[in-house]
Formats: C-alpha cells, sequence, structure tokens
C-alpha cells in the first residue's frame, strides 16, 4: 500500500477518534460531579449497596456522641414513642392492618428515614396512614385528633380542600346525565380547552390520567417530531416514576438520557454541539435547590443546607436554556405538574419569563380528580406524520377525558379565570416569602439549627449543622400536631386558604418540636463532627458490610 495513503488514513482516524474523545469528555464535563449525573454508575453501585442497620444503643451514639449524651437520646426516643403511641393507636392500627396488602404502603414506611435507622423507627415510631375528615387547613385522623396538614396532597391542594369538594360535587353535577361515558365527549371540554389554551398561550391540549402520563407523551412527541433520541435532564429533577426519566438507584431498562448539570455553561455547550438530543426537560421546582434531589428525609445522612435561591439567576438561565433550543431545534418542555397553578395563573412561564414548547399540567388542575395535561404547539402536538400514514405515535388512555375528571376540571378553571384571581395569586407570592421570614425569625429567636426555604407556598426545611439525627424532626413535628407527607420535613406543601394565624400557630408548632428534638440531645455535635466525616463513616460502614474480609 502507498506509505503517503496510509499516513492519510491514519491521520483521517486519529482526527475522527479526537472527535468522539472531545464530544465524550465534553458530555462528561456538563454531567453533575455527584452520582446523580453519572445514571449508568449510579444503578450499578445501587446494586452493590447492602442493608445493614444500628441497634438502639449504636443508633443513638452512630455520631460518636458521649454516655451523658446517649442517655438523654434515649430517654427521648421513648417519650417520643409513648407521645405518638398514646395520640393515635386507631389510626396506626388501621395502618399496620393495612401495610400487608398496600404495596405503596410498604414503600413509604420503608423510605422515611434512612435505611440504617429504618427497623428501630418502625418498630418504635410507625406512622398512621389513615384520615377520614378534612375541614380548612387541617385534616382528621381515626382517633379525632386535628392536625394541620403540610403534606397539600402532594400538590393538589392548592386552594384548600373545602374548595376541591365543592369542585367536585357541582362538577359531578354538570355531568351526571351523561355518567362516566368514555369515548364521546362531554360539551364541557370545550370550555376546558379554551381555557388551558389561553392560560398556556400554546396551541393544542391533550388530556391524561397522571402527570407521570403528561410528561412521558411529552417526550414522546419531542422524539417523533425531531428524529432524535435523546432526553435531557436536569440533575435532582423529579418527573413522574416512568423508566424514561429515573435517576439515582433507580433501575432503567433504556439509556437514552442525559442528566446534566443546571445553571451551567457546560451544559449549554453540550446542547449547542450535539445532534442526538430531542428535548430538554425542566421542573421549575429545581429553581429553589438546582442539582439536588427531591427532597426527603431517607436521603438526610448528614446536613441539608442549600443556600438561598435567586429568582433572577435562574430566569436568566432558562432564557439562555429557550435560546440554545430554538437554535439547535431542541424541544423545551416545562414540567408544571407540581408548581402548576402555584406559581401564578400562567405557571412557571410567567413566573420566569420563558415560553415553553410543550407544557405539563395535573395535580390541582383536576379540581381534585386524577388528571394529566399536555399543552404544546400544533406541529408537536401531531400525534401521526401527514405523509407516511403508518409512521405513528400513538397515545390514548381509556380514562382520559372522563366526564367527572371534565366537570371538576371546569369548576377549577372557571375559578382562577375569574377576574381579579391572577392578581391574587400574584400576592400570594410576596406573602408567603413574608411568612417564610417570619418562622425562619422565630427560629432564629430561639437559637436552633433548622430554617425554612420556600419557593412560593412549597418550603423545606434546612440544618445548619451536622446531624446524623435530622430525619427525626418529622416525628417531633407530628407530635406537635402537624400532617406531613411521607417525606418528612423534605417539603411542606400549603394551601392557600391559610390565614396568617393559621401560619403563626404552625410556627409556633414547628418552634416547640425543634426544642423538643434540641433538648433531648440530638443536636449535640460532638467534637469534630463535619458532613465530610459523616460521608466517610456512612461509606465506610457500606464497604466494610459488602466487603467484611477486605475492610477488616
Amino acid at each position: 500500500m502507498n506509505p503517503t495513503l496510509v499516513w492519510i488514513m491514519a491521520a483521517v482516524l486519529v482526527a475522527w477518534l479526537g472527535r468522539k474523545i472531545m464530544i465524550r469528555l465534553r458530555l462528561s464535563r456538563a454531567k453533575h460531579p455527584s452520582l446523580r449525573g453519572h445514571i449508568r454508575m449510579s444503578r450499578r453501585l445501587a446494586r452493590l449497596v447492602p442493608f445493614y442497620e444500628y441497634e438502639r444503643e449504636a443508633a443513638f451514639r452512630c455520631d460518636g456522641a458521649e454516655n451523658e449524651v446517649v442517655a438523654r437520646r434515649e430517654a427521648g426516643f421513648d417519650q417520643l414513642k409513648e407521645r405518638l403511641a398514646a395520640k393515635s393507636p386507631r389510626s396506626r392500627e388501621a395502618t399496620r392492618e393495612l401495610e400487608p396488602a398496600i404495596s405503596d404502603l410498604q414503600f413509604t414506611n420503608a423510605n422515611r428515614v434512612p435505611f440504617q435507622f429504618r427497623n428501630l423507627v418502625r418498630e418504635n415510631l410507625p406512622v398512621g396512614a389513615v384520615s377520614d375528615t378534612t375541614e380548612g387547613v387541617r385534616i382528621r385522623d381515626l382517633d379525632g385528633n386535628w392536625s394541620y396538614d403540610l403534606g397539600g396532597s402532594y400538590g393538589v391542594n392548592l386552594l384548600g380542600y373545602d374548595f376541591y369538594k365543592r369542585c367536585i360535587d357541582n362538577g359531578a353535577n354538570r355531568v351526571r346525565d351523561l355518567g362516566p361515558v368514555l369515548g364521546p365527549y362531554h360539551p364541557l371540554i370545550a370550555n376546558n380547552v379554551k381555557m388551558i389554551r389561553e392560560i398556556s398561550g400554546l396551541d393544542e391540549v391533550s388530556f391524561h390520567m397522571s402527570g407521570t402520563e403528561a410528561v412521558m407523551q411529552a417526550v414522546r412527541l419531542a422524539r417523533f417530531h425531531t428524529r432524535r433520541s435523546q432526553l435531557v435532564t436536569f440533575c435532582g429533577a423529579y418527573h413522574g416514576w416512568w423508566d424514561g426519566v429515573q435517576g439515582l438507584g433507580h433501575q432503567r431498562s433504556v439509556d437514552d438520557m442525559y442528566m446534566l448539570t443546571d445553571m451551567s455553561e457546560a451544559t449549554l455547550k453540550v446542547l449547542r454541539t450535539r445532534k442526538d438530543i430531542a428535548c430538554v426537560l425542566v421542573n421549575p421546582l429545581q429553581a429553589l435547590h438546582p442539582n439536588q434531589g427531591a427532597s426527603s428525609d431517607a436521603m438526610l445522612i448528614k446536613g441539608r443546607n442549600h443556600g438561598t435561591w435567586d429568582r433572577q439567576a435562574y430566569a436568566s438561565w432558562l432564557g439562555e436554556l429557550r435560546k440554545v433550543c430554538t437554535d439547535r431545534g431542541i424541544v423545551l418542555i416545562f414540567d408544571e405538574v407540581f408548581v402548576g397553578f402555584r406559581l401564578g395563573l400562567g405557571g412557571a412561564q410567567e413566573f420566569f419569563g420563558v415560553k415553553a414548547d410543550l407544557v405539563t399540567y395535573g395535580k390541582t388542575l383536576g379540581g381534585g380528580l386524577p388528571v394529566g395535561v399536555l399543552a404544546g404547539k400544533a406541529g408537536l402536538m401531531r400525534r401521526h406524520r401527514e405523509d407516511r400514514p403508518t409512521d405513528l405515535c400513538f397515545a390514548r388512555g381509556t380514562f382520559n377525558s372522563h366526564p367527572y375528571v371534565m366537570g371538576s376540571m371546569y369548576e377549577f378553571l372557571r375559578h382562577v379565570t375569574t377576574p381579579g384571581w391572577a392578581d391574587e395569586a400574584r400576592e400570594q407570592l410576596a406573602l408567603w416569602d413574608r411568612r417564610a421570614a417570619v418562622v425562619n425569625a422565630s427560629l432564629e429567636a430561639a437559637d436552633l439549627p433548622v430554617r425554612v426555604q420556600n419557593l412560593a407556598s412549597i418550603w423545606m426545611l434546612t440544618y445548619a449543622t451536622p446531624s446524623r439525627f435530622h430525619w427525626l424532626l418529622q416525628y417531633y413535628l407530628r407530635a406537635e400536631g402537624l400532617a406531613l407527607s411521607w417525606v418528612g420535613t423534605g417539603r411542606f406543601i400549603f394551601s392557600h386558604n391559610y390565614s396568617d394565624e393559621d401560619v403563626a400557630e404552625v410556627s409556633r408548632r414547628i418552634v416547640t418540636a425543634a426544642c423538643r428534638m434540641r433538648d433531648d440531645g440530638w443536636w449535640i455535635r460532638p467534637e469534630g463532627l463535619t458532613d465530610k466525616n459523616i460521608s466517610r463513616t456512612v461509606l465506610r460502614e457500606m464497604l466494610s458490610r459488602r466487603w467484611p474480609r477486605a475492610a477488616s
């Protein structure tokens, strides 16, 4: 072979390999440096993490506490156990009987706290998960205990349970003559479509049974119309339970997603240069804690301190993202299933001043009944190709557009589109910022290592000091009459019918619970304890259980 030709071929091969390596390195730099950003690696490691647990005394001294502190903790733990047991025996017994038959309940009960403490907590501090009445901003368990509801039905309860009860009743009356007919539409659907189009500023609407389904269809349509495979999500963001968007530790059967770093120039560089990206999926809630996972006490092995979020900075980031997506023909999707109307009538698009190509809604939009909605540009919503009759993006749910859902949705939409509601919603944003500031002032005055961080009426608790026991605060809060979701202190979701007096009472109870926890010794910090050495200790424990011989 001609030597010159060989050299030319070698140079071409080196150039090709160099370009491939550069593209790969660019993608690697855009991924979050933690395991959250490396999905395949996190899946492999998740399979290796062994279960182990602390015995009672070892649990109370796992941070290296001295004997006197351990004794205080044991006494406090037993007292908390007795308080909760005396408060709601019927609710706890009903939950205990249900758990063997309900897999969701088994999952939540197994994931309320870090797994090392799981069995100790389940045995001593079981949570009642059965209630029978709501009224105003409170919920009642089977023992007659009224608690302030901070769970918010995972975002459904924006305007108060009494409002949604009326939506369901009035909506059912509007469609009762048609009944649960599937296939033909009730005429109310036209009103709903009109209002959703006006709210979203988009052309077409499709209805689904859940927010997860709506997000699934948005991503499928983006891939269908761009003829590209890859979805980009941002590290820590939640987009439902389906296989295509699961990150750290979740078992996925596909590798068609890049989980990149939020608010990063490296991410924008990847979007500008790769040719396989169909869409970018944004959960606006991540503005509260970019690149951090959905807050849950089950992952609270040390502290949780995300600092103060910057609305303008996140809006600027979304604006840059919008421009890059437009330039590269990438579909920009806003997942507003959770935040929805909580940020105002126009949602995240209005709140951050950035328009999306597709927007998903759910939760509160159904007026109290299950729903998912996708709104989008006409060119992206079409499920077939005019010139390719067998090339389809099929999506059809039997219960989509159920008449009773359309009825309750109509009642919700009619309410939020009445003159003046949009202005009230904007005022609520400033109101909840002020309320969070008042709660923080009370916590600071009591010299407690706890603070509130909020995006509108969505709050989470952050912790200013290293500790192995922050997750325990959720049980002290429950003992004070605050009803939480299964993620504990990771997310409080207030309804907008809370009065200043209600919030003041919730604040008082948070401070009381935190004081009790402090007095019981859980926040006494042994000398030298840091978040870093907590992480290292837990890592060593895992390694020693997984490979005991190597550890010895």
